[in-house]
């Protein structure tokens, strides 16, 4: 037998291939272009037959890896280059959103076929809203026409939930803000939108995304005003936004103002410093006296330190309140501006469970000091109280309410005496 070791076996020859599916595939949205074309070409203007040809479609072609291929062809017909442009090196169709006809009826039949393909293929979501904030940041390079029916189409899916409002951010780029492009579309787009829902609705979308603080955007720096949005949107035959705009001015600075009243407080400037500065702002901002009592309410509050120990709060309360009456007397000169403070109060008393107890002190300490009067404290009692604790708070009063009434009634027995 022989010693030497047995040479391991080796293999030999060429190496194996990569496998076909294991190659990337070359991005190429000419095939996937020439498909969708030629059968929106066949099917026409019949947007039934549109929807099932896309629906079918998306089983055999790539939608997700071709998404913006495919908005860019039923929107404009075909591939947009940077800026608008249609690419000319392709083939193209005239059965899509910008061929067709400008009307709200024609835009709400192309929308419905937005909405079948994305319920069909949820995945192509985020690529559709990514899209409408490209076409949007492109509106220079469309025709007048092109534009219109955009903006009613992007209205009517606004409304239905199909898109976020966050796409506006596109309408605040500078070039088309500085052309006057962006408030053009956005009259269409809000005039398709309201139309569809109301105001409400699209004032709750707005706030949802942070937008309903950006309106004035869509005009330069110069006009970024609340009287020239109201003019222009006015003008366009749509109030309600421009009330809506006056409505969130007027909340922004009431938020300022709170926060300006609590810095002076905090930093102990006298209280007729602080009320002649707030009857400036009042004019200025077009407070009411009725929402002036409600900042200074909860300006007062904030600066209140609690004690954790609920026998104490009333106690404190009372002491921090009796000296900061004088505010509340200054803005409580209706009795509208008088039954705010009582719900106000209620409300906080409510939602703060150590002050619960201490709502009747509350009143009865304002009462005194002039700052509620007995009729203002009748009303809330026996019509115009909150839901919030209205058992709870119905019975603290009670005793002191039985004492009011008794005591108007020996006063009108007096007066029929004398």
């Amino acid at each position: 037998m022989s010693n030497q070791k047995q040479q391991k076996p080796t293999l030999t020859g060429q190496r194996f291939k990569t496998r076909k599916r294991d190659e990337k595939e070359r991005f190429d949205p000419t095939q996937f272009q020439e498909h969708i074309v030629q059968g929106l070409n066949q099917t026409g203007t019949d947007l039934e037959a549109v929807a099932k040809f896309l629906d079918s479609s998306g089983a055999k072609l790539d939608y997700r890896r071709y998404a913006e291929t495919l908005f860019d062809i039923l929107v404009a017909g075909g591939m947009l280059a940077p800026g608008g442009a249609i690419s000319d090196d392709m083939t193209r169709t005239n059965f899509c959103v910008f061929t067709a006809q400008e009307d709200v009826k024609t835009m709400k039949a192309y929308a419905q076929v937005f909405n079948k393909l994305i319920r069909r293929y949820k995945y192509l979501e985020k690529g559709f809203e990514e899209e409408i904030k490209k076409l949007l940041l492109f509106l220079k390079g469309f025709s007048e026409s092109e534009r219109n029916k955009l903006a009613m189409l992007t209205g009517i899916l606004l409304a239905n939930g199909s898109l976020s409002a966050s796409i506006l951010g596109s309408l605040f780029n500078d070039n088309l803000v500085k052309e006057g492009v962006s408030p053009a579309f956005a009259v269409k787009l809000f005039k398709s939108w309201i139309s569809e829902k109301d105001i409400n609705s699209v004032a709750g979308s707005l706030r949802k995304v942070g937008m309903d603080n950006r309106l004035m955007e869509l005009f330069p720096v110069n006009k970024r005003s609340y009287e020239h949005f109201s003019q222009y949107f006015t003008d366009a035959g749509l109030k309600e936004l421009s009330d809506f705009a006056r409505n969130q001015q007027s909340l922004g600075a009431r938020k300022e103002l709170q926060k300006e009243l609590q810095e002076q407080m905090a930093l102990g400037v006298s209280f007729t410093e602080i009320i002649a500065s707030c009857n400036e702002e009042m004019k200025r901002s077009n407070i009411t006296e009725q929402k002036m009592i409600g900042i200074m309410w909860t300006s007062v509050m904030s600066l209140m330190e609690s004690n954790k120990k609920e026998e104490m709060v009333a106690e404190q309360s009372i002491k921090h309140l009796k000296q900061h009456s004088p505010l509340l007397k200054a803005f409580t000169t209706q009795g509208l501006s008088e039954l705010t403070l009582l719900l106000r109060i209620q409300e906080y008393c409510y939602d703060n469970i150590h002050f619960m107890k201490a709502f009747q002190k509350i009143v009865l300490l304002l009462y005194k000091v002039d700052v509620l009067s007995e009729e203002a404290i009748l009303r809330w009692y026996n019509e115009a109280h909150l839901a919030k604790g209205k058992g709870f708070f119905l019975d603290q009063m009670k005793t002191f309410v039985e004492w009011l009434k008794n005591a108007e009634e020996e006063s009108e027995s007096e007066e029929e005496t004398d």
